[in-house]
């Protein structure tokens, strides 16, 4: 496994690659780009983003995270209070080819969610585990006279398709029980990403029998 601040990577499976996200602080979103784009073959048998217990952080980082599997378009939308509403887009140049399953659960959170979400909404990713917590509020320290500080909430994040996240949390795609072992939701997100794979025409393998991050390219031309 390779950790790197809040970042870490493992090899579940062949040709897969699981990343963990401990939470969206400075420099999580561009780790997350760089891995993407680092020796693609090592992750062409598909990913897992794990977010599980995640209780989210920058909203930017979320973000530019996102952006690693998106080719532009949207990621949240917030409204704060007598404002304009806000919409923040994905950056070019993510990677959409590859088989993606988002692990979720309760204590996924905020900007987490945001990422999840984004992904589902766009039809990016597949999200296995548990319903998520339910933190889709904007929130800001206000500075009180005697040097203490308040969080107030001054606005609400919304999904691409416009759904709220606050209080209600995101229901995944295929339901993981929260009291099962942590291991049963990976195991559940590598047999998603096998049949993922599955479905994939002939022409997403090599001659070798490999995966082919080629073959992702012919599939999304089809």
């Amino acid at each position: 496994a390779v950790r790197a601040n809040d970042v870490s990577v493992e090899r579940p499976a062949g040709h897969v690659q699981t990343i963990r996200i401990a939470a969206f602080t400075r420099g999580v979103g561009r780790e997350v780009r760089d891995i993407m784009a680092r020796s693609p073959e090592q992750h062409a048998g598909g990913i897992v983003l794990d977010l599980r217990g995640n209780p989210g952080g920058l909203l930017d980082e979320a973000v530019e995270t996102a952006s690693a599997f998106l080719m532009g378009g949207p990621v949240v939308t917030y409204e704060r209070r007598g404002a304009t509403l806000q919409r923040l887009t994905a950056a070019g140049g993510g990677d959409t080819k590859t088989p993606l399953v988002v692990l979720v659960d309760a204590g996924t959170a905020s900007a987490a969610e945001v990422v999840a979400g984004s992904l589902r909404d766009r039809d990016r990713a597949v999200i296995v585990g548990s319903r998520t917590f339910g933190k889709g509020s904007v929130q800001e320290p206000v500075r009180l006279p005697d040097g203490s500080a308040i969080e107030l909430t001054v606005g609400r994040y919304r999904t691409p398709s416009g759904r709220s996240l606050d209080g209600v949390g995101i229901d995944p795609d295929v339901v993981v029980s929260a009291d099962r072992q942590p291991r049963e939701a990976e195991q559940r997100a590598l047999t998603v990403l096998r049949g993922l794979l599955a479905a994939l025409p002939a022409s997403a393998y090599g001659a070798d029998g490999k995966p082919s991050s080629r073959g992702w390219k012919d599939k999304d031309r089809g």
